[in-house]
């Protein structure tokens, strides 16, 4: 039986089980098997400096809190007005406009799409620039459609620029084509065809 306990253990760790911690039953009591787990870095940066935070990834679309426009007032102004999400974790997505007069934002052109696509007559629709990161009429934007920077809520990438020299620039580094508003909500549009 004992060999049959050491074959286990062995199979499992050659097949790449080394996390899990498997129960060693004996007749005197129950007690973990002990493994070897590395830590990772962050947990090292931690045993040196136990103040200091581990450094998070952080997405292209996130901007700090301070940085962020919320145009929307009351106890959801940081969440999309469509699918809730986070407006400040995807806010380079962000579009905005005005509904029966009061502000709305969204987390990207998708979701604005698919409120107009519910029947929402929205006045006044603003994108984020990129660069910026401030809030520009949707017919003044360059949009970047298509790059390989991850998009919000669609496959297909949609970032928009005030300047279009910063538009090439960022095509040149990350792909996409450049259009204008129309040809980027046409793009969005595709999101809810069947």
């Amino acid at each position: 039986m004992f060999k049959l306990l050491i074959s286990s253990l062995t199979v499992l760790l050659l097949a790449g089980c080394q996390n899990i911690t498997p129960e060693v039953k004996t007749d005197k009591k129950t007690a973990p098997a002990k493994t070897r787990v590395e830590k990772s870095e962050a947990q090292k940066t931690m045993q040196k400096h136990p103040m200091q935070k581990p450094m998070m990834h952080k997405m292209f679309q996130s901007v700090d809190k301070k940085d962020a426009i919320l145009v929307q007032t009351g106890p959801n102004k940081e969440h999309c007005a469509m699918c809730g999400m986070n407006l400040i974790k995807f806010y380079k997505t962000s579009h905005a406009a005005k509904l029966n007069g009061k502000n709305i934002q969204y987390c990207s052109l998708h979701c604005l799409t698919e409120h107009i696509n519910e029947g929402a007559e929205l006045e006044n629709p603003m994108v984020v620039d990129v660069d910026s990161l401030k809030f520009i009429p949707v017919t003044e934007a360059f949009y970047v459609v298509g790059s390989d920077v991850p998009e919000t809520m669609s496959p297909v990438s949609k970032y928009a620029f005030k300047n279009l020299d910063l538009a090439k620039a960022f095509q040149k580094k990350h792909g996409g084509k450049i259009v204008d508003f129309y040809s980027a909500w046409q793009e969005a549009k595709k999101d809810f065809q069947k």
